[in-house]
This record gives C-alpha cells, sequence and structure tokens, in this order.
C-alpha cells in the first residue's frame, strides 16, 4: 500500500491540497531519516555497512519490494511487500537508524525498476520512515531496555513488538490512503475501509514473521535467506488468488473492469452517496459503425481496436473514476462522485476526444466515434439497474439524434411511464381527431417565390398544447397504431391539397414516411385510393424517405419505392448527411430531392468543414440531375451563401415557421410569389 498516485505517474499540480499533503509528508519523512542517521553517528554506521548480515537483509529487502502481495481492486505494485518481516525486523533488532536507510534504497532500487516517477518514489521512502519511526518509538519508550543494540525480544515483550507492528500498519494505512483519498476525491473513511478486513490480514502474516526474522538474525545470518521459501510459497498463493479474483472481475480482452465488478462499485458509490447527498454518474459509451471493422478487417484487427479503446478511456477519466467493458464494443464509466450534469458531459466530452484521435493498425488510420448517455443519482435513478437502463436510453438518444452526448431525459424514453402514457392517450387522440397538419413552405432560393410544402404533423393535447412530432411519433412507429396514423396524416393532406388545387395554390405537398411505413406493402395501395377518392393528381404528392430509413432498409423498402414513383408521386430523399449514405448507392431509384439535413446546413457560414461537406452535397446532387434542398434555414447568411452553391431550395424559420393550413394561402400571398387566378381573387374580395 504506497501509492497515492495509482493510477498515474503524473504528480499533482503545484499549490493544490494534494501536493501540499505529498510535500509535506515527504519532507517529513526525509527530516526524520536524516535525524536517527545523525543521532547514531557516522562510526556507527560504517561499523554496520561493513556487517554481511546488513547487506543480506537489504537483498531479501530489494526482492521483497518488487514481489508485494496486491490486495484486492489494487494494482500489482501497491500492496503489502513481502520485504516487510525483513525491514520491521532491522526495526526491532537495531532501531529506525538501520532500518530507514535500508529500507531508503531498497525504495528507490525498487522504484527506478519499476520505472516509477520520483515524486512518488520519495513519498514511499517518506512514508515506510514515519512509518517505522512511529513503531520504533513505541518500542523505545515501552521498552527502554533496547537502547542496547541488536535486541532480540522475548516472552511478553513481544506484546511491545506486537503493538509496534500495529502502530506502523495504521500510521502507514493512514498515511497513504489519506494521499490516494486526495487523489480520487473519495472520503477518507471510505478509502481507509476499502478491503480492510484483507488487507489487516496480510499484514499481520507478514509481520509476524518478523520476530522469527529477528531469532534467525541474531543466530546466523545465513538462516535469513531461508524465509525467501515460505515467502514464496505466500507470495505463489496470493497472487493465485487474486488472479483468480481479477479474472472473475475484469474483462479478458481489455482488462477492465467487467459488468460484475461495474455493479458493485456502483452499488459502494450509491451507498457512501447517500448520506452525504452526493451525485453518482454512470455513463454508458457505444463506439458507432465498429461492426464494419469487424466485418471489413476481421475480428482479430477489431479485438485490437478494442484494447487501444479500453487505453485511451482509462487514460481519459478522472482519478477514482471506473471504466469497464460490457462487450462488444460497449461501455460504462462510473463517477462515484460528480457535481453536476455539466461536470458528466465534460468527462463524456474528453472520452470522445480521446477517441476521436485516428488510431493506427497495421497501416491503417481508424477515425472512431462514440456515443455516449448519461444517468445521474438520485436524479434520473435510485439504484443501479434503473440507472443502467437510463443511461442506455441516453446513449441510444445520442446515437439516433448524431449529438455524441446525451442526458437522460423522460420525455425521450421511449419506456418510461409518462411515454406509456402518453400512447394511451394517443390512441383516443386518433379516435378524436385531436392530429392536425401544419404545412411549411419550401422557397426558390433564385425566385424567391415557393415551389412546394411540407406537411408536419402536430398534435393539439387537450392538456399540454401542441406537441411536435418527436414527442409521439417514436411511439407510434413502435406500436400497432402506425396504419391508422399514416391513414390520418393521408386523409388530412389529401383533402386540403385537392382544396388549394382548386383554389389555384398548385404546388407539390410533401408527406414524411417513417420506416414501418415503407415496410407495409399495402402503402401504395393506399395511397391510389386516396389520391382517386380525393381527385388529387399523382405529381400533386410527394413523399419524403428519411436517409436512415435508406441506409438500413433499402432493399426491403425499394418494391414499395418503385410502386409509388409507377403511381407518379415524387420522391425525396429528407434529412441526407446523417445516416453516412451516398448518393451513390440509390441505384437509379427515382429520387428527384435531396433534403440536407439543419445540422449541416447552420454550419456553412461559420464552419469552413460545414461549407465544404455542404457544398460537395449539393454539386454531387446536381451531377445526378436531382434538387437540392435546404432544410433550418434560420438567417439570410445562410440562405444567401446555400444559394450561391447552387442549392436549388430552402425551407425554414427565415421564411417562415410552420403554418396551420389556414394560414398557409395567406403567406403564399403575400410571401411566396403566388397569384390566384382572377376569379378566385374576386371570390376572395367579395
Amino acid at each position: 500500500m504506497k501509492d497515492p498516485n495509482n493510477t498515474r505517474d503524473v504528480g499533482p499540480r503545484v499549490g493544490t491540497p494534494l501536493w501540499l499533503y505529498l510535500v509535506s509528508t515527504t519532507v517529513a519523512g526525509c527530516v526524520l531519516l536524516g535525524v536517527s542517521l545523525f543521532g547514531v553517528g557516522l562510526d556507527r554506521l560504517q561499523s554496520l555497512a561493513a556487517q554481511p548480515l546488513v547487506w543480506v537483509i537489504l537483498c531479501m529487502v530489494v526482492i521483497g519490494e518488487l514481489r508485494p502481495i496486491a490486495t484486492p481492486n489494487a494494482p500489482s505494485d501497491n500492496g503489502a511487500p513481502t520485504s516487510l518481516p525483513f525491514s520491521f525486523a532491522l526495526v526491532v533488532f537495531y532501531g529506525l537508524s538501520v532500518a530507514g536507510p535500508v529500507q531508503a534504497i531498497a525504495t528507490v532500487i525498487a522504484g527506478i525498476a519499476r520505472g516509477n516517477a520520483p515524486h512518488r518514489t520519495a513519498f514511499n521512502v517518506a512514508q515506510y520512515t514515519l512509518s517505522f519511526g512511529v513503531a520504533d518509538a513505541i518500542i523505545r519508550l515501552l521498552f527502554p531496555g533496547t537502547a542496547r543494540m541488536p535486541w532480540v525480544p522475548e516472552g511478553a515483550e513481544l506484546l511491545v513488538v506486537a503493538l509496534a507492528g500495529a502502530a506502523y500498519f495504521l500510521v502507514n494505512l493512514v498515511l497513504v490512503e489519506c494521499a490516494i483519498a486526495m487523489h480520487e476525491r473519495a472520503s477518507l473513511s471510505t478509502m481507509l475501509m476499502k478491503d480492510i478486513g484483507q488487507r489487516l490480514f496480510v499484514a499481520a502474516v507478514l509481520l509476524s514473521l518478523a520476530p522469527l526474522v529477528v531469532v534467525a538474525m541474531n543466530h546466523s545470518v545465513w538462516l535469513v535467506p531461508l524465509f525467501i521459501f515460505p515467502l514464496v510459497a505466500l507470495y505463489s498463493s496470493a497472487s493465485l488468488s487474486m488472479k483468480r479474483e481479477h479474472q472473475a472481475n475484469h474483462d479478458e480482452l481489455t482488462g477492465l473492469a467487467n459488468r460484475k465488478l461495474l455493479i458493485l462499485r456502483t452499488q459502494e458509490a450509491l451507498s457512501d452517496a447517500q448520506p452525504r447527498k452526493q451525485r453518482v454518474g454512470l455513463l454508458l459509451l457505444d463506439l458507432d459503425r465498429f461492426k464494419e471493422v469487424n466485418d471489413t478487417l476481421g475480428h482479430p484487427t477489431g479485438d485490437r481496436l478494442l484494447q487501444n479503446v479500453a487505453h485511451r478511456l482509462t487514460h481519459s477519466v478522472r482519478p477514482g473514476d471506473l471504466v469497464a467493458r460490457l462487450g462488444g464494443d460497449e461501455f460504462a464509466v462510473l463517477l462515484p462522485q460528480v457535481r453536476d450534469a455539466a461536470s458528466a458531459r465534460e468527462v463524456a466530452a474528453r472520452l470522445r476526444v480521446a477517441l476521436a484521435e485516428p488510431m493506427r493498425l497495421d497501416g491503417m488510420d481508424f477515425d472512431l466515434e462514440a456515443s455516449v448517455g448519461i444517468a445521474l443519482y438520485p436524479n434520473h435513478a435510485p439504484d443501479f439497474e434503473l440507472l443502467m437502463q437510463r443511461a442506455d436510453v441516453a446513449m441510444y438518444v445520442a446515437k439516433e439524434r448524431r449529438t455524441g452526448v446525451e442526458l437522460y431525459a423522460p420525455h425521450k424514453d421511449r419506456n418510461s411511464t409518462a411515454r406509456l402514457s402518453l400512447f394511451s392517450e394517443l390512441r383516443r387522440a386518433l379516435i378524436e381527431n385531436e392530429l392536425e397538419m401544419f404545412y411549411q413552405p419550401k422557397v426558390s432560393l433564385n425566385e424567391h417565390r415557393a415551389v412546394g410544402l411540407e406537411a408536419l404533423v402536430r398534435w393539439r393535447h387537450p392538456q399540454r398544447g401542441i406537441l411536435p412530432p418527436e414527442e409521439f411519433v417514436p411511439l407510434v412507429e413502435q406500436s400497432y397504431l402506425m396504419r391508422s396514423f399514416t391513414h390520418e396524416v393521408i386523409e388530412q393532406t389529401l383533402p386540403q391539397i385537392a382544396r388549394w388545387w382548386a383554389e389555384g395554390i398548385e404546388l407539390p405537398v410533401a408527406i414524411n414516411l417513417s420506416a414501418r411505413e415503407l415496410l407495409d406493402p399495402t402503402l401504395p395501395e393506399i395511397v391510389a385510393a386516396g389520391l382517386r377518392r380525393h381527385g388529387v393528381p399523382p405529381h400533386a404528392l410527394q413523399l419524403e424517405i428519411s436517409e436512415r430509413v435508406m441506409v438500413t432498409e433499402v432493399d426491403a423498402i425499394t418494391p414499395t419505392i418503385l410502386a409509388l414513383s409507377d403511381l407518379g408521386v415524387s420522391l425525396s430523399l429528407d434529412d441526407f448527411g446523417t445516416g453516412y449514405f451516398t448518393l451513390a448507392r440509390l441505384n437509379g431509384l427515382p429520387v428527384q430531392e435531396i433534403k440536407i439535413h439543419e445540422s449541416f446546413v447552420r454550419g456553412v457560414v461559420d464552419n469552413p468543414d460545414g461549407r465544404v461537406i455542404v457544398g460537395s452535397a449539393i454539386d454531387l446532387v446536381g451531377t445526378l440531375r436531382m434538387r437540392a434542398v435546404a432544410e433550418g434555414v434560420e438567417t439570410a447568411r445562410v440562405a444567401e451563401t446555400v444559394r450561391a452553391m447552387g442549392c436549388y431550395a430552402a425551407q425554414g424559420r427565415y421564411f417562415t415557421p410552420p403554418l396551420e393550413a389556414a394560414a398557409v394561402t395567406g403567406w403564399l400571398l403575400e410571401h411566396g410569389g403566388i397569384e390566384l387566378p382572377s376569379e378566385q381573387r374576386t371570390g376572395s374580395a367579395g
């Protein structure tokens, strides 16, 4: 138990409480070591240095420092050192004046062998010196006869040795765990009690060997090395036990914590946080498009990539945070203490930045992106299972919306009680005609006139007011209400189109189609019947297909797309840029229009990369003899920029937000470059 920086070898920032603690402890230990050396005198030190016993003990201490018995949940070099029986025997036999320098030399040698940072090695020397110093003081105070060195305890004197050993253990434990608690921003009581039973048992076994070593030292120097055999047996047994425990609690491929250890640590964190009214964060992280790596390059390459990901994640979290692999390309990060949602987002953003740096394997660069979901205790869940579930919900929202990081929000949870309640109300809404269609014009950027309209469904909820589609459409898509919903949208939109065309407003109106609708083989028949019933020409209707659907279901929906095109209905590819779809994959499908997603359109003014992406998309759309439409245009600068790039049309709040059907005609007459036939104008005036 010696490393206060057990996750990194980077020194603390100057001036921080941890830095002050490490410096003060190191200085105190060095001063005590110097005082003890000065008190014994140079002649005495030279005499001791000439004795083979001291050198034999030094060798044993060095070997023991390099082979500690790791305690549970600790790095292999951060446990009870098997050097303890020999160094503590020196304290009993000779006192701190000999034990201190020998332990310091062994610690420095071990630190150099492991490549430890100088500040870490210096702290280790100091905490050993202070711990042994307290033990030495107890022995000398309670048994003054030990002033005559060397001293071999007998009978009741062993009680004094036991008390000194207990003092050593407590002082060493407090010194180290205090530093680790500061480093990990955890409470000292929590760190002290962690695995205390196991640590106490190991320390007691090692310290109990010290009196035997003292007897051997007093009898013959060559008896001392024989202790290496029982210590090797103890070390091997403990190492085997720790290896089994490690395998049970860690992922074999990456060495990260597995689900079992994550559950245990999360429950501990929740127990600690509850009385202190602190927050605990759980981040769920999923690599985007990782399956493509396995499918293309094979699982061995994918495994090496996961190992690199694990390395980057563990070096990007805060001290005390736990990174776990849940399986496949899914990881979790436990934040035992987090101030608020903003702090959790900072950690998530740091993880994504770390993964965004290209990874080079087998001569190839891999650019990875991750979607991260965040859930907090007690804000979102009271226990591990619910915390995990809600982090998972947030992660899938981040993946679907391509936002990168999402905090759990109940209204985005398709399985939450509120959503389920909303679903039951949605059935009533379909029966009582609470759904309404709003319409947003598409405006030609060169001619400044309306060239079409997009129908957008809204729910006029009796208590919550007008709800946007993202509040309820995902519920519909996952339910048996899909066909009824589609029928309602068509039956509201087609009569309105018929009225506008009868008035002389001959603009095509677009309806959005989901994956579930396009997978319905009866959709073309439903559309055809509706067009006939309401007397709407097929070219007056346009159907918009999300790019995400084209990515995941292109083969399955192709027959439906072709059948709709045969009716004379025009087709548009919506949300281009959000689903990793390339226009070359259209393979001759009858798509006339490409709508570029607003997340890219917004960046054309201030973001050079965004301008390049949109410009390239517009050029490619033109090459394929399709029209490009910019979505989400909110300013005149954006409108002018995409016009200069060659974009055919645009829609967004710069022109107008979605309008109720009754307000559309007036807006078209005033802003849309639309003129009604003379008889219609006369009728309107009358």
